[in-house]
Protein backbone atom coordinates (compact mmCIF):
# COMPACT_ATOMS: atom_id res chain seq x y z
CA UNK A 1 0.00 0.00 0.00
CA UNK A 2 1.93 2.81 -1.25
CA UNK A 3 1.86 5.72 1.97
CA UNK A 4 2.75 8.45 -0.20
CA UNK A 5 -0.88 10.57 -0.26
CA UNK A 6 0.90 13.95 -1.13
CA UNK A 7 2.61 12.21 -4.46
CA UNK A 8 -0.54 10.73 -5.42
CA UNK A 9 -2.90 13.60 -4.85
CA UNK A 10 -0.42 15.89 -7.58
CA UNK A 11 -0.69 12.91 -9.81
CA UNK A 12 -4.42 12.92 -10.13
CA UNK A 13 -4.74 16.83 -10.34
CA UNK A 14 -2.14 16.81 -13.20
CA UNK A 15 -4.37 13.96 -14.67
CA UNK A 16 -7.44 16.10 -13.99
CA UNK A 17 -5.77 18.98 -15.46
CA UNK A 18 -4.23 17.19 -18.29
CA UNK A 19 -8.09 16.08 -19.66
CA UNK A 20 -9.55 19.26 -19.17
CA UNK A 21 -7.00 21.07 -21.11
CA UNK A 22 -7.09 18.10 -23.82
CA UNK A 23 -10.90 18.55 -24.31
CA UNK A 24 -10.49 22.31 -24.44
CA UNK A 25 -8.23 21.76 -27.55
CA UNK A 26 -10.81 19.65 -28.93
CA UNK A 27 -14.20 21.75 -27.87
CA UNK A 28 -12.29 25.41 -27.57
CA UNK A 29 -14.08 25.96 -24.17
CA UNK A 30 -11.04 25.92 -22.11
CA UNK A 31 -12.75 27.56 -19.13
CA UNK A 32 -16.26 25.43 -19.25
CA UNK A 33 -13.75 22.17 -19.71
CA UNK A 34 -11.67 22.80 -17.02
CA UNK A 35 -14.90 24.17 -14.33
CA UNK A 36 -17.20 20.64 -15.84
CA UNK A 37 -13.86 18.62 -14.77
CA UNK A 38 -13.06 20.10 -11.42
CA UNK A 39 -17.15 19.38 -10.59
CA UNK A 40 -17.34 16.03 -11.90
CA UNK A 41 -14.00 15.31 -9.53
CA UNK A 42 -15.49 17.26 -6.11
CA UNK A 43 -19.07 15.29 -6.88
CA UNK A 44 -16.63 11.73 -7.12
CA UNK A 45 -15.08 13.19 -3.97
CA UNK A 46 -18.03 13.92 -2.07
CA UNK A 47 -19.57 10.46 -3.33
CA UNK A 48 -16.76 8.69 -1.88
CA UNK A 49 -16.61 10.76 1.75
CA UNK A 50 -20.56 9.75 1.58
CA UNK A 51 -19.10 6.17 1.16
CA UNK A 52 -16.85 6.06 4.15
CA UNK A 53 -19.14 8.21 6.56
CA UNK A 54 -21.79 5.23 6.15
CA UNK A 55 -19.19 2.61 6.49
CA UNK A 56 -17.84 3.95 9.73
CA UNK A 57 -21.26 4.61 11.00
CA UNK A 58 -22.58 0.75 9.72
CA UNK A 59 -18.70 -0.44 11.07
CA UNK A 60 -18.76 -4.27 11.31
CA UNK A 61 -15.29 -6.08 12.77
CA UNK A 62 -15.18 -8.76 9.72
CA UNK A 63 -16.43 -6.07 7.22
CA UNK A 64 -13.96 -5.35 4.38
CA UNK A 65 -13.48 -1.92 3.60
CA UNK A 66 -15.38 -0.71 0.63
CA UNK A 67 -13.51 -0.55 -2.80
CA UNK A 68 -11.61 2.33 -3.97
CA UNK A 69 -9.64 3.68 -6.58
CA UNK A 70 -6.05 5.97 -5.96
CA UNK A 71 -6.08 7.54 -2.57
CA UNK A 72 -9.43 7.06 -1.40
CA UNK A 73 -8.36 2.89 -1.87
CA UNK A 74 -5.69 4.22 0.06
CA UNK A 75 -7.14 5.83 2.84
CA UNK A 76 -9.95 2.80 3.16
CA UNK A 77 -7.42 0.39 3.00
CA UNK A 78 -5.09 2.49 5.87
CA UNK A 79 -8.32 3.16 8.20
CA UNK A 80 -9.57 -0.60 7.88
CA UNK A 81 -5.54 -1.58 8.88
CA UNK A 82 -6.01 0.87 11.74
CA UNK A 83 -9.38 -0.50 13.01
CA UNK A 84 -7.78 -4.41 12.58
CA UNK A 85 -4.63 -2.88 14.39
CA UNK A 86 -6.92 -1.34 17.14
CA UNK A 87 -9.11 -4.14 17.38
CA UNK A 88 -5.55 -6.71 18.54
CA UNK A 89 -4.43 -4.14 20.83
CA UNK A 90 -7.79 -3.48 23.05
CA UNK A 91 -7.84 -7.35 22.39
CA UNK A 92 -5.23 -7.68 24.21
CA UNK A 93 -5.61 -5.50 27.00
CA UNK A 94 -9.28 -7.01 27.63
CA UNK A 95 -7.06 -10.23 28.09
CA UNK A 96 -5.18 -9.00 30.83
CA UNK A 97 -8.47 -7.27 32.28
CA UNK A 98 -10.42 -10.56 32.20
CA UNK A 99 -6.75 -12.51 33.88
CA UNK A 100 -6.89 -9.54 36.55
CA UNK A 101 -10.55 -9.85 37.86
CA UNK A 102 -9.99 -13.65 37.57
CA UNK A 103 -7.08 -13.42 39.75
CA UNK A 104 -8.58 -11.07 42.37
CA UNK A 105 -12.02 -12.72 42.08
CA UNK A 106 -10.33 -15.71 43.35
CA UNK A 107 -8.23 -14.21 46.55
CA UNK A 108 -9.56 -14.55 49.43
CA UNK A 109 -8.73 -10.98 50.71
CA UNK A 110 -11.53 -7.91 49.34
CA UNK A 111 -10.14 -5.72 46.78
CA UNK A 112 -11.77 -2.49 45.78
CA UNK A 113 -11.01 0.39 43.38
CA UNK A 114 -12.25 4.03 44.37
CA UNK A 115 -11.74 7.12 42.48
CA UNK A 116 -10.38 10.34 43.42
CA UNK A 117 -13.36 11.51 45.20
CA UNK A 118 -13.49 7.42 47.10
CA UNK A 119 -16.65 6.66 45.35
CA UNK A 120 -16.85 2.54 44.39
CA UNK A 121 -15.29 1.39 40.97
CA UNK A 122 -14.96 -1.88 40.56
CA UNK A 123 -14.61 -4.53 43.47
CA UNK A 124 -13.80 -8.34 43.68
CA UNK A 125 -16.73 -10.90 45.64
CA UNK A 126 -14.49 -10.74 48.31
CA UNK A 127 -15.87 -7.25 49.01
CA UNK A 128 -19.10 -8.47 48.99
CA UNK A 129 -18.40 -11.05 51.48
CA UNK A 130 -16.08 -8.83 53.98
CA UNK A 131 -18.20 -5.84 53.45
CA UNK A 132 -21.31 -6.49 51.98
CA UNK A 133 -21.11 -4.21 48.72
CA UNK A 134 -23.32 -5.21 46.31
CA UNK A 135 -23.22 -5.13 42.69
CA UNK A 136 -24.06 -3.55 41.01
CA UNK A 137 -26.71 -1.08 42.75
CA UNK A 138 -23.95 -0.19 44.67
CA UNK A 139 -21.15 1.36 41.73
CA UNK A 140 -20.35 5.03 42.20
CA UNK A 141 -21.34 5.30 45.73
CA UNK A 142 -19.27 7.01 48.43
CA UNK A 143 -17.53 4.26 50.14
CA UNK A 144 -17.73 5.95 53.71
CA UNK A 145 -21.52 5.56 53.46
CA UNK A 146 -21.32 1.91 52.75
CA UNK A 147 -18.86 1.58 55.69
CA UNK A 148 -20.37 3.67 58.24
CA UNK A 149 -17.73 3.12 61.34
CA UNK A 150 -16.49 6.84 62.31
CA UNK A 151 -13.28 5.32 62.89
CA UNK A 152 -12.85 4.28 58.77
CA UNK A 153 -14.43 7.98 58.29
CA UNK A 154 -11.72 9.58 60.27
CA UNK A 155 -9.21 7.49 58.32
CA UNK A 156 -10.57 7.94 55.69
CA UNK A 157 -10.84 11.81 55.88
CA UNK A 158 -7.22 12.35 57.43
CA UNK A 159 -5.89 10.62 54.34
CA UNK A 160 -2.71 9.09 56.82
CA UNK A 161 -2.89 5.35 55.24
CA UNK A 162 0.68 4.62 56.49
CA UNK A 163 -0.59 1.95 58.79
CA UNK A 164 -3.70 -0.41 58.65
CA UNK A 165 -7.14 0.30 60.12
CA UNK A 166 -8.97 -2.68 61.84
CA UNK A 167 -12.40 -2.48 62.39
CA UNK A 168 -15.80 -4.77 62.84
CA UNK A 169 -16.75 -6.13 59.92
CA UNK A 170 -20.26 -3.43 58.73
CA UNK A 171 -22.31 -6.83 58.00
CA UNK A 172 -20.91 -9.15 60.93
CA UNK A 173 -19.56 -7.77 64.32
CA UNK A 174 -17.69 -10.83 65.17
CA UNK A 175 -15.82 -11.16 62.19
CA UNK A 176 -12.86 -8.12 62.25
CA UNK A 177 -11.48 -7.04 59.13
CA UNK A 178 -8.21 -4.99 58.49
CA UNK A 179 -8.29 -1.90 55.84
CA UNK A 180 -5.15 -0.59 54.28
CA UNK A 181 -5.48 2.13 51.25
CA UNK A 182 -2.74 3.08 48.73
CA UNK A 183 -2.89 6.05 46.26
CA UNK A 184 -2.73 4.98 42.60
CA UNK A 185 -2.72 6.94 38.99
CA UNK A 186 -4.77 10.34 39.41
CA UNK A 187 -5.24 10.02 43.63
CA UNK A 188 -7.24 7.27 42.80
CA UNK A 189 -7.29 4.93 46.02
CA UNK A 190 -7.55 1.13 46.05
CA UNK A 191 -8.09 -0.58 49.18
CA UNK A 192 -7.24 -3.76 49.88
CA UNK A 193 -9.77 -5.78 53.15
CA UNK A 194 -8.46 -8.85 54.46
CA UNK A 195 -10.26 -10.56 57.19
CA UNK A 196 -8.61 -10.68 60.77
CA UNK A 197 -10.76 -12.48 63.04
CA UNK A 198 -8.26 -15.04 64.10
CA UNK A 199 -5.42 -12.92 64.64
CA UNK A 200 -7.58 -10.44 66.53
CA UNK A 201 -8.85 -13.40 68.79
CA UNK A 202 -5.74 -14.49 69.58
CA UNK A 203 -4.24 -11.12 70.18
CA UNK A 204 -7.80 -10.92 72.31
CA UNK A 205 -6.69 -13.83 74.71
CA UNK A 206 -2.83 -12.86 75.03
CA UNK A 207 -4.39 -9.25 76.34
CA UNK A 208 -7.18 -11.24 78.35
CA UNK A 209 -3.96 -13.23 79.81
CA UNK A 210 -1.30 -10.94 80.61
CA UNK A 211 -3.89 -8.65 82.12
CA UNK A 212 -5.52 -11.37 84.64
CA UNK A 213 -2.46 -12.73 85.25
CA UNK A 214 -1.13 -9.23 86.47
CA UNK A 215 -4.05 -9.09 88.69
CA UNK A 216 -3.39 -12.21 90.39
CA UNK A 217 -0.10 -11.26 91.03
CA UNK A 218 -0.46 -7.81 92.52
CA UNK A 219 -2.33 -9.53 95.72
CA UNK A 220 0.68 -11.65 96.54
CA UNK A 221 2.87 -9.60 95.49
CA UNK A 222 1.38 -6.78 98.07
CA UNK A 223 1.18 -9.51 101.30
CA UNK A 224 5.56 -10.02 100.04
CA UNK A 225 6.26 -6.37 100.15
CA UNK A 226 4.31 -5.79 103.61
CA UNK A 227 5.98 -7.96 105.36
CA UNK A 228 9.54 -6.91 104.19
CA UNK A 229 9.09 -3.42 104.89
CA UNK A 230 7.99 -4.84 108.13
CA UNK A 231 11.00 -6.48 108.74
CA UNK A 232 13.07 -3.65 107.38
CA UNK A 233 11.14 -1.28 109.74
CA UNK A 234 12.35 -3.41 112.70
CA UNK A 235 15.59 -3.85 110.97
CA UNK A 236 17.08 -4.22 114.54
CA UNK A 237 16.01 -7.11 115.42
CA UNK A 238 16.43 -9.00 112.41
CA UNK A 239 19.98 -10.76 111.84
CA UNK A 240 22.98 -8.17 110.49
CA UNK A 241 23.34 -10.57 107.47
CA UNK A 242 20.13 -10.65 106.29
CA UNK A 243 19.86 -6.84 105.83
CA UNK A 244 21.21 -6.19 102.40
CA UNK A 245 19.12 -9.42 101.15
CA UNK A 246 15.95 -7.79 102.40
CA UNK A 247 16.90 -4.40 101.12
CA UNK A 248 17.51 -6.00 97.66
CA UNK A 249 13.95 -7.68 97.98
CA UNK A 250 11.90 -5.03 98.72
CA UNK A 251 13.85 -2.87 96.06
CA UNK A 252 12.87 -5.77 93.51
CA UNK A 253 9.47 -6.49 94.74
CA UNK A 254 8.61 -2.46 94.09
CA UNK A 255 10.20 -2.97 90.44
CA UNK A 256 8.13 -6.10 89.95
CA UNK A 257 5.29 -3.55 91.09
CA UNK A 258 6.00 -1.04 88.56
CA UNK A 259 5.81 -3.54 85.89
CA UNK A 260 2.51 -5.03 86.87
CA UNK A 261 1.35 -1.43 87.23
CA UNK A 262 2.66 -0.84 83.48
CA UNK A 263 1.01 -3.98 82.45
CA UNK A 264 -2.02 -3.06 83.92
CA UNK A 265 -2.52 0.39 82.87
CA UNK A 266 -1.26 -1.02 78.75
CA UNK A 267 -4.52 -3.89 79.64
CA UNK A 268 -6.58 -0.73 79.98
CA UNK A 269 -5.64 1.45 77.33
CA UNK A 270 -6.21 -1.79 74.88
CA UNK A 271 -9.50 -2.30 76.39
CA UNK A 272 -11.62 0.68 74.43
CA UNK A 273 -10.83 3.12 71.46
CA UNK A 274 -11.47 6.25 73.34
CA UNK A 275 -10.68 7.65 76.12
CA UNK A 276 -13.74 7.44 78.84
CA UNK A 277 -13.34 11.30 80.06
CA UNK A 278 -12.89 13.33 76.43
CA UNK A 279 -12.56 16.97 78.40
CA UNK A 280 -10.24 20.14 77.39
CA UNK A 281 -7.06 19.41 79.55
CA UNK A 282 -4.70 22.22 80.27
CA UNK A 283 -1.47 21.39 79.43
CA UNK A 284 0.63 23.79 80.42
CA UNK A 285 -0.32 23.57 83.94
CA UNK A 286 0.26 19.60 83.07
CA UNK A 287 3.43 20.14 82.04
CA UNK A 288 4.92 22.38 84.88
CA UNK A 289 4.11 19.65 87.04
CA UNK A 290 5.72 16.94 85.38
CA UNK A 291 8.85 19.25 85.23
CA UNK A 292 8.80 19.69 89.08
CA UNK A 293 8.45 16.11 89.17
CA UNK A 294 11.71 15.96 86.45
CA UNK A 295 13.59 18.08 88.23
CA UNK A 296 13.30 15.69 91.60
CA UNK A 297 14.00 13.22 89.58
CA UNK A 298 17.15 14.67 87.96
CA UNK A 299 18.17 15.29 91.96
CA UNK A 300 21.69 16.49 91.86
CA UNK A 301 22.59 15.83 88.66
CA UNK A 302 22.39 19.63 87.75
CA UNK A 303 20.47 19.26 84.42
CA UNK A 304 18.48 21.77 82.84
CA UNK A 305 15.21 20.91 82.30
CA UNK A 306 13.54 23.48 79.95
CA UNK A 307 9.50 24.13 79.47
CA UNK A 308 7.93 26.12 76.55
CA UNK A 309 4.23 26.11 76.96
CA UNK A 310 1.19 28.34 74.83
CA UNK A 311 -0.78 28.52 77.67
CA UNK A 312 -3.93 29.07 75.10
CA UNK A 313 -4.14 25.83 73.61
CA UNK A 314 -5.77 23.26 75.48
CA UNK A 315 -6.33 19.28 74.40
CA UNK A 316 -9.25 17.39 74.33
CA UNK A 317 -8.85 14.02 76.04
CA UNK A 318 -8.13 12.18 79.49
CA UNK A 319 -5.66 14.22 81.53
CA UNK A 320 -4.89 10.79 83.71
CA UNK A 321 -3.85 9.05 80.31
CA UNK A 322 -1.95 12.22 79.22
CA UNK A 323 -0.15 12.72 82.11
CA UNK A 324 1.25 9.08 81.86
CA UNK A 325 2.24 9.45 78.11
CA UNK A 326 4.00 12.69 78.40
CA UNK A 327 5.71 12.04 82.26
CA UNK A 328 7.17 8.80 80.38
CA UNK A 329 8.70 10.81 77.75
CA UNK A 330 10.25 13.10 79.89
CA UNK A 331 11.55 10.95 82.43
CA UNK A 332 13.06 9.03 79.65
CA UNK A 333 14.83 12.07 78.83
CA UNK A 334 16.09 12.34 82.19
CA UNK A 335 17.48 8.92 82.77
CA UNK A 336 19.29 9.07 79.27
CA UNK A 337 20.67 12.52 79.81
CA UNK A 338 23.97 12.71 81.20
CA UNK A 339 25.19 15.26 84.13
CA UNK A 340 24.74 18.58 82.97
CA UNK A 341 22.61 17.80 80.11
CA UNK A 342 19.81 20.21 78.58
CA UNK A 343 16.05 18.71 78.39
CA UNK A 344 13.75 21.06 76.21
CA UNK A 345 10.20 21.04 76.44
CA UNK A 346 8.07 22.30 73.93
CA UNK A 347 4.05 22.67 73.73
CA UNK A 348 2.46 24.73 70.68
CA UNK A 349 0.23 24.49 67.90
CA UNK A 350 -0.46 25.30 64.23
CA UNK A 351 -3.08 24.40 61.08
CA UNK A 352 -2.30 21.25 61.81
CA UNK A 353 -2.65 20.27 65.35
CA UNK A 354 -0.58 20.25 67.96
CA UNK A 355 2.56 19.40 69.41
CA UNK A 356 4.68 18.32 72.89
CA UNK A 357 7.90 17.68 71.53
CA UNK A 358 10.80 16.17 74.49
CA UNK A 359 14.37 16.96 73.52
CA UNK A 360 17.02 15.65 75.59
CA UNK A 361 21.14 15.93 74.60
CA UNK A 362 21.53 12.22 75.46
CA UNK A 363 23.23 9.21 74.13
CA UNK A 364 20.74 9.25 71.36
CA UNK A 365 19.60 5.93 69.67
CA UNK A 366 21.33 3.52 66.42
CA UNK A 367 18.05 4.45 63.57
CA UNK A 368 18.11 0.57 63.34
CA UNK A 369 16.18 0.35 67.09
CA UNK A 370 13.77 3.38 66.42
CA UNK A 371 11.23 1.48 64.40
CA UNK A 372 11.08 -0.72 67.19
CA UNK A 373 11.46 1.29 70.51
CA UNK A 374 7.35 1.34 71.09
CA UNK A 375 7.37 -2.36 71.08
CA UNK A 376 6.30 -4.26 74.74
CA UNK A 377 9.85 -5.13 76.49
CA UNK A 378 12.07 -4.02 73.69
CA UNK A 379 15.40 -2.25 74.76
CA UNK A 380 18.35 -0.86 72.85
CA UNK A 381 20.55 -1.64 75.64
CA UNK A 382 18.94 -4.24 78.34
CA UNK A 383 21.74 -3.63 81.11
CA UNK A 384 21.28 0.31 80.36
CA UNK A 385 17.30 -0.47 81.10
CA UNK A 386 18.04 -2.50 83.69
CA UNK A 387 20.42 0.47 85.50
CA UNK A 388 17.97 2.60 85.00
CA UNK A 389 14.58 0.64 86.51
CA UNK A 390 12.70 0.71 83.11
CA UNK A 391 10.10 -1.73 82.65
CA UNK A 392 10.21 -1.72 78.85
CA UNK A 393 6.93 -0.35 78.64
CA UNK A 394 6.82 3.12 78.52
CA UNK A 395 7.06 3.64 74.97
CA UNK A 396 4.36 0.85 74.94
CA UNK A 397 2.12 3.03 77.08
CA UNK A 398 2.87 6.30 75.01
CA UNK A 399 1.78 4.87 71.64
CA UNK A 400 -1.47 3.31 72.81
CA UNK A 401 -2.53 6.84 74.40
CA UNK A 402 -1.18 8.27 71.65
CA UNK A 403 -3.30 6.23 69.48
CA UNK A 404 -6.73 6.37 71.57
CA UNK A 405 -6.09 10.49 71.21
CA UNK A 406 -5.62 10.47 67.54
CA UNK A 407 -1.88 11.29 67.56
CA UNK A 408 1.11 9.38 66.09
CA UNK A 409 5.11 9.38 67.66
CA UNK A 410 7.85 10.88 65.77
CA UNK A 411 11.47 10.19 66.82
CA UNK A 412 14.77 11.28 65.45
CA UNK A 413 18.03 10.73 67.08
CA UNK A 414 21.44 10.86 65.79
CA UNK A 415 23.74 8.75 68.27
CA UNK A 416 25.63 10.97 70.91
CA UNK A 417 23.86 13.91 69.75
CA UNK A 418 20.27 13.41 71.89
CA UNK A 419 17.03 12.54 71.03
CA UNK A 420 14.21 14.42 69.90
CA UNK A 421 9.83 12.91 70.93
CA UNK A 422 7.76 14.54 69.25
CA UNK A 423 3.45 14.04 69.61
CA UNK A 424 1.54 15.15 66.97
CA UNK A 425 -2.01 15.91 67.56
CA UNK A 426 -4.91 16.19 65.24
CA UNK A 427 -6.45 19.47 64.85
CA UNK A 428 -9.74 17.85 65.70
CA UNK A 429 -8.12 17.47 69.85
CA UNK A 430 -6.89 20.77 70.04
CA UNK A 431 -9.32 22.97 71.49
CA UNK A 432 -8.31 26.85 72.50
CA UNK A 433 -8.70 28.48 75.58
CA UNK A 434 -12.19 30.65 74.92
CA UNK A 435 -13.65 26.90 73.91
CA UNK A 436 -12.18 25.43 76.68
CA UNK A 437 -13.77 27.36 78.97
CA UNK A 438 -17.19 27.60 76.99
CA UNK A 439 -17.06 23.70 77.80
CA UNK A 440 -16.48 24.30 81.27
CA UNK A 441 -18.82 26.25 81.57
CA UNK A 442 -21.34 23.91 80.03
CA UNK A 443 -20.73 21.09 82.50
CA UNK A 444 -21.12 23.62 85.24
Amino acid sequence: MNQNWHGTLIRHLLLLLTVCLLAGLVSGYYGASLALGLGLYLAWTLKQLLRLHEWLRLYKPDEPPPDGYGLWGEVFDSIYHLQRRDQRVRGRLQAVIDRVQESTAALRDAVIMLDSDGNLEWWNRAAETLLGLKTPQDSGQPVTNLVRHPRFKEYFDVGNYHEPLEIPSPINDRVRVQLLITRYGNNEHLMLVRDVTRIHQLEQMRKDFVANVSHELRTPLTVISGYLETLLDNVEDVNPRWVRALQQMHQQGARMQTLLNDLLLLAKLEATDYPSDNLPVKVDSLLQTIQSDARALSGPRNQQISLEADASLYLKGSETELRSAFSNLIFNAVKYTPDNGQIRIRWWGDERGAYLSVQDSGIGIDPKHIPRLTERFYRVDSSRASNTGGTGLGLAIVKHVLIRHRARLEISSVPGHGSTFTCHFAPVQTVSRLSANTTSGARD
